[in-house]
This record gives structure tokens, sequence and C-alpha cells, in this order.
């Protein structure tokens, strides 16, 4: 696998641990979006792309994020859903990854090289007229 492309977006102070949001594109051919570098206790690490877990109302079947109380369609009260506790720490699963990698070296390959790339971002950010090339991304393709 090949990481031929990384674009970065710098996330302002407001954020405390998000760094920055990203994507990957491998091999010319596939592009992974809105992968988060987020300030861990050990260091950045990445966070994949993940969607927010739900579960159906028993009355009228619509989806509804999990701790939700009410059905945002009906308003039935919502049974309390286990939504996949995790083994190890028993707490709720609220998101699942939308895509991730398989094995160890994958997600080091992936981390090492978005790493290299947000330095480099940062000292761009430090120049004048630094736009970043993140939101560019979407318009090339709009184009295509």
């Amino acid at each position: 696998m090949n990481i031929t492309e990384v674009s970065i977006k710098l996330v302002g102070g407001g954020a405390e641990r998000l760094l920055a949001f990203c994507s990957i594109t491998i091999d010319d051919a596939f592009v992974v979006r809105d992968l988060k570098l987020i300030d861990g206790p050990s260091g950045p690490f990445i966070a994949m792309p993940s969607r927010k877990l739900a579960s159906h109302c028993g009355t009228c079947r619509t989806k509804n994020p999990l701790r939700s109380n009410f059905c945002n369609q009906c308003g039935s009260r919502l049974a309390v859903a286990d939504g996949g506790t995790r083994p190890d720490d028993g707490r709720q699963r609220l998101y699942a990854d939308i895509a991730h990698p398989i094995n160890a070296s994958c997600r080091d390959l992936i981390q090492r090289r978005v790493l290299t790339e947000y330095e480099t971002e940062l000292v761009r950010a430090r120049e004048p007229g630094y736009v970043s090339r993140y939101d560019a991304v979407g318009d090339e393709e709009a184009a295509r």
C-alpha cells in the first residue's frame, strides 16, 4: 500500500485535544476522509472516521442515536439499548469505525505518514497567505 497524498486541516485553538482533520489517498485510487489527529496522553494518534450508532424505536422503527430517551419521530419513550458494550471495560460503544486498518503495521504506516505531514503543515501555516490544501481536495473532485 502506498499513501500517495495526505491533506491536513489544522484545527484552531477552541479544540482541546483535536489537532487536525486529514484525508489520505491510497495508490492514487482510494480516498479516506475525516481521519482525526488527536493529542492523546502518550502523544498524537490517528482516529479513524466513524459514525454514531443508533437503535430502532419499538413503536415506529425510526433510527435514534444511542442514549436517546425518546424517539425523534413519534416521541415514544425508548427502551435502554445495550448498543454493544465493550468486553474490556464495560462502556457502551457509541461510535463505529467506517474505515480502519486491519493490522498494527498498516495503522503505524498511516499514523507515521500523517504525523509527518502534520508537522509540515504546521510550518506551512506560519507562511503569509497560507491556505489549507484540505479544503481544495473537494473542489478538485467536484470539477472533474
